[in-house]
C-alpha cells in the first residue's frame, strides 16, 4: 500500500510540488495578519477567578496601569532649584502622554495647610525658581514625612524620585501600549539631554506590557537565523550531501511558514511563548526528513537506484512517522489544558507545524529527492560506530540494565527537590531595559509589585462611618508593619490630614476625625479643592461606599506573595469578619496562575498520556510491548525533573507544560525503535538480541541525529531573552538528552531481558 502510494507520489512529483507551493503560499499568506499581544493580561483565561476579581476592582476605582519616570539627580539631592524645575517640566509634559489619565509626583504633591479658618490646597512646589534654603528644607521634611509620597515618589534619603503616569488604555487598538511608551521614551531622551545631571528610568506595567513583544522581536532576530545555521551544518554533516539538505531545508520552513500562517487565519496573537513555536516546528519537522534521507541512503549503499530507496525508505518509516507525528501532536495539544492562554497558542501552532512537516515529509520530500542529483553512495555518518555501540550495549546489557536503573532512580528521588515557584519580574533577562530600570527602582526608590485591597461597606457614604475609618486604618498600620511591604496608600491617612489641617494644623490633631458628618465635611471640601485629574477616584468609589488601599510590595517569590495574601486575608477575618475585604492586582494574578497551572496541566499529562499509550499499543499490535515502551517515555521527564531539583529547585508555569510537552516528543525515538525492533522479530526471526542490533544499525544513527538536533533546538531556544522560554528550552533538552540514554542504554537491555523471562514469541 505504501509503496503504490510512494510510486503515486514520485509519478506525478510536479503536480505534486506544485500543489505543495500553492499550499505554503495559500496557508502562508495568513501570516500577514499575525500582530504582537502587549497585555500582561494574556497569561489569564475569561474565567479566571483572580483576572475577574482584578476587573472588578478596575471597574470600581480608576484603573492604576502605570508609567513611573525614575529620576536620580547625579548630584544625589532631588531637593534643588534645578532638580525640581526638571520634576515640574516633566509632570506637566507628562499630562500629554497618549492616554494617560493622571500623573503624581513630589511637585504637584497636593498639599493641604491650614490659613485662619480656610483649608488651602495647592502643589507642594509652585515656582522652583523662587524657593530659599529654608523653604527647601521646608518641602523637603514635608516630603519625606508626607506617608503619601515616601517610598512612593520620594525615597527617605531624598536622592531619588518618581513620577506616575496613571494610563488608562481603551483597549481598541494595538499600538495603544507602543504609542504611549514610544511618546514616555522620547521624553526620557529629551530630559536627559535638557537636564544632563539626571539619570530617567522607566517602569511600570505599561512598560511591561511593551516589553512583551520586545523580548519576543528580539527572540525572532537573534535565534530563528541561529537555529536554521545549526540545522544547514548539521544536515551537511549528516547526510553528506546536498540534495538531502536542500529538501529537508525546504520542507522546514515549509511547515513553519504553513504553521505560522494558519496562525493568522485563526486569529491567534503573538507572545512570547509563541515565538518559540518557530524553533520547535523547525527542529520538530527535522526529524521526519532525517528517517527517510538516512534509510534512502542506506539503501542506495546497498546498491539500489534512487526511486527504489525511497520507495524502500518511506515503506519502512511511513508508519513509525505517523505515530510519532500522531504522538507528538497529542502532547503538544495537552497544552490546551494549561491555565495560560499563551500555552494554548503555543501548543496548537506546534501541533499544526509538526502536522504540515508529517504531510510534507511524505509528499514534497519524496517528489522533490527524486528530482535532484544523489550521487554519493556512502553510508551517513557514525553508521558503523553506532553497530559497534549497540554491540556494546547487548554484551553488557545486565549491568547497564541495573545501572540505569538506578540512576534514574536516584534522579527520580530527587524531584521531590522542586518548588513551585516564579519571580515574575524576572520573566525578562537583563538585556531587557524593563527587567534592569525595575531592579534598579526596586532598589532604590519603590517596588514594582502592587497589591490592592478594596474595603468596603454595604451604605452609601459609608468610608466616612468612624468605625469604619478605624479598621481601616488598623489594617494600613499592620501592613505597613509587615517586613515585606515598601509602601501602602490610603484614605485614612488622608483623612488625618485634614483633620489635623482643621484644628489650625496642630499634630496633636493628626488623627482621624471622631463624628461622621465632620469626616464627610472635611472629604467633600478636599475634594472640591482638588484640581483635574487628580481626584480621589483612584481610592474611592463613586458612591463613597468602598475605598482601595494600594500596597507595594518588594520583589517576592510567588510563594512569598500567596504566603503574604493569605496572612493578610486571614488577619482581616479574625479582626474584622464583618469588613467586606479581598486583595487583588497583577502580582496576586501571576502568583495564583503556577499553582492553577500545575494544576491544570496534570490533567492535561494524563489525557496525552492516556492517548498517546492507546495509540502505541495499537501500532505494536502489543499490550505488553505498548506498555513497555512507556517507561523510557515516562522516564525522560522524572528523571530530567530530577536533574532540575538539584541544580535550580524552582518551577514555573512555564515549566509545569513541559512533561505534557516533550511526552510526545520522546515517544518518537521509542516508536522508532521499537518498530525496528519488531519488524526483526516478526519479519526477519530474529532473537532480541539479534534483533537489538539490527534497531541499533538501522535506526540508531537517526536516532542519535534527530536527538542532538532537538537537544542543540531548544538549547537555541534557552537563549532566550524571556525566561518562560529559556526555562524551558533547558528543561526540554534535558528530558530529551534523557530520553535518549534511556532508549540506548535501559530499553535494549531491558527487552533482552524480557527474553530471557520467557517473552520468545512476539
Amino acid at each position: 500500500m505504501v509503496e503504490l502510494y510512494t510510486q503515486f507520489i514520485i509519478r506525478w512529483r510536479y503536480l505534486v510540488i506544485l500543489l505543495t507551493l500553492a499550499t505554503v503560499m495559500v496557508t502562508g499568506f495568513g501570516a500577514q495578519k499575525l500582530s504582537f499581544s502587549n497585555d500582561y493580561r494574556m497569561f489569564f483565561g475569561q474565567d479566571n477567578p483572580q483576572l475577574l476579581e482584578f476587573e472588578k476592582m478596575q471597574n470600581t476605582f480608576n484603573k492604576n496601569d502605570n508609567i513611573l519616570f525614575v529620576i536620580t539627580p547625579k548630584d544625589g539631592r532631588v531637593f534643588t532649584p534645578e532638580t525640581l524645575a526638571a520634576i515640574r517640566d516633566i509632570t506637566e509634559e507628562a499630562w500629554q502622554i497618549p492616554f494617560s489619565t493622571r500623573v503624581d509626583s513630589i511637585t504637584n504633591h497636593q498639599h493641604t495647610a491650614a490659613e485662619e479658618d480656610d483649608l488651602v490646597v495647592d502643589d507642594l512646589v509652585v515656582d522652583p525658581s523662587a524657593l530659599s534654603g529654608n523653604e527647601l528644607t521646608d518641602i523637603q521634611s514635608i516630603a519625606i514625612n508626607e506617608p503619601m509620597m515616601v517610598r512612593r515618589l520620594i525615597s527617605p534619603d531624598s536622592m531619588y524620585t518618581g513620577i506616575n503616569v496613571t494610563v488608562q488604555l481603551p483597549g481598541e487598538r494595538l499600538d495603544e501600549v507602543p504609542t504611549a511608551v514610544a511618546y514616555a521614551r522620547d521624553m526620557q531622551a529629551q530630559y536627559m539631554e535638557k537636564y544632563p545631571h539626571l539619570d530617567i528610568r522607566l517602569v511600570g506595567l505599561t512598560m511591561m506590557n511593551n516589553a512583551f513583544p520586545e523580548a519576543s522581536q528580539d527572540d525572532a532576530q537573534n535565534l530563528y537565523p541561529l537555529a536554521l545555521g545549526f540545522i544547514i551544518v548539521t544536515l551537511l554533516l549528516m547526510l553528506k550531501g546536498l540534495s538531502g539538505t536542500i529538501t529537508t531545508f525546504l520542507m522546514i520552513i515549509f511547515s513553519i511558514v504553513t504553521a505560522m500562517g494558519l496562525a493568522g487565519w485563526l486569529g491567534i496573537r503573538l507572545s512570547p511563548p509563541v515565538m518559540s513555536a518557530p524553533i520547535m516546528v523547525l527542529t520538530m519537522a527535522i526529524a521526519d526528513a532525517v528517517h527517510l534521507l538516512v534509510t534512502m541512503k542506506h539503501e542506495i549503499h546497498l546498491g539500489k537506484n534512487k526511486v527504489a530507496a525511497i520507495v524502500e525508505s518511506m515503506r519502512i518509516n511511513f508508519w513509525p512517522i505517523f505515530v510519532t507525528t500522531l504522538t507528538t501532536v497529542l502532547g503538544f495539544l495537552s497544552l490546551n489544558f494549561s491555565d495560560a492562554p499563551p500555552f494554548h497558542d503555543l501548543g496548537n501552532i506546534a501541533a499544526i507545524g509538526v502536522a504540515a512537516a508529517f504531510i510534507y515529509s511524505i509528499t514534497f520530500l519524496p517528489a522533490l529527492i527524486t528530482l535532484l542529483p544523489a550521487k554519493s553512495t556512502r553510508e551517513v555518518t557514525g553508521k558503523y560506530a553506532m553497530g559497534h555501540f549497540g554491540d556494546f550495549v547487548i554484551k553488557h546489557y545486565r549491568s547497564l540494565l541495573i545501572g540505569s536503573s538506578i540512576v534514574v532512580l536516584i534522579l527520580v528521588a530527587m524531584v521531590p527537590r522542586n518548588e513551585l515557584n516564579d519571580v515574575f519580574v524576572e520573566y525578562f533577562d537583563k538585556t531587557i531595559d524593563f527587567r534592569v530600570d525595575s531592579d534598579y527602582a526596586a532598589e532604590n526608590l519603590t517596588g514594582v509589585y502592587y497589591i490592592d485591597f478594596s474595603l468596603g461597606t454595604d451604605e452609601t457614604g459609608g468610608i466616612s462611618d468612624p468605625q469604619f475609618l478605624k479598621q481601616a486604618d488598623e489594617l494600613v498600620q499592620y501592613l505597613r508593619a509587615q517586613p515585606e511591604v515598601i509602601h501602602v496608600f490610603s484614605l485614612t491617612d488622608t483623612f488625618k490630614r485634614l483633620n489635623k489641617n482643621m484644628h489650625g494644623d496642630d499634630p496633636a490633631w493628626y488623627r482621624l476625625p471622631d463624628e461622621r458628618n465632620l469626616a464627610a465635611q472635611y472629604l467633600l471640601l478636599y475634594e472640591m479643592s482638588l484640581p483635574y485629574g487628580l481626584d480621589l477616584n483612584n481610592q474611592i468609589d463613586v458612591g463613597k461606599t468602598a475605598t482601595k488601599i494600594a500596597i507595594t510590595l518588594e520583589t517576592l517569590s510567588s510563594n512569598e506573595v500567596l504566603a503574604f495574601e493569605q496572612r493578610v486575608t486571614e488577619w482581616l477575618q479574625q479582626n474584622m469578619p464583618d469588613l467586606q475585604g479581598s486583595g487583588t492586582g497583577p502580582t496576586v494574578m501571576f502568583a495564583h496562575l503556577g499553582k492553577r497551572n500545575i494544576n491544570s496541566m496534570l490533567i492535561g499529562t494524563t489525557v496525552a498520556l492516556f492517548l498517546i499509550s492507546m495509540v502505541l499499543i495499537v501500532f505494536f499490535r502489543s499490550l505488553r510491548y505498548g506498555l513497555i515502551s512507556l517507561l523510557p517515555n515516562l522516564l525522560p521527564a522524572a528523571a530530567a525533573f530530577g536533574i532540575w531539583g538539584m541544580f535550580v529547585g524552582q518551577v514555573g508555569i512555564a515549566l509545569s507544560v513541559v512533561t505534557g510537552m516533550t511526552l510526545g516528543i520522546v515517544v518518537d525515538d521509542t516508536v522508532h525503535f521499537m518498530s525496528k525492533y519488531l519488524r526483526a522479530r516478526r519479519e526477519k526471526g530474529l532473537d532480541a538480541r539479534q534483533a537489538v542490533h539490527y534497531a541499533f544499525n538501522s535506526v540508531g544513527i537517526a536516532l542519535l541525529v534527530t536527538s542532538v538536533v532537538l537537544i542543540a533546538g531548544f538549547m537555541i531556544m534557552a537563549q532566550s531573552h524571556f525566561e518562560l522560554n529559556a526555562g524551558m528550552g533547558l528543561l526540554t533538552s534535558i528530558v530529551i538528552t534523557m530520553a535518549l540514554a534511556i532508549d540506548f542504554m535501559l530499553l535494549p537491555p531491558l527487552l533482552i531481558k524480557l527474553e530471557e523471562n520467557g517473552e520468545k514469541k512476539v
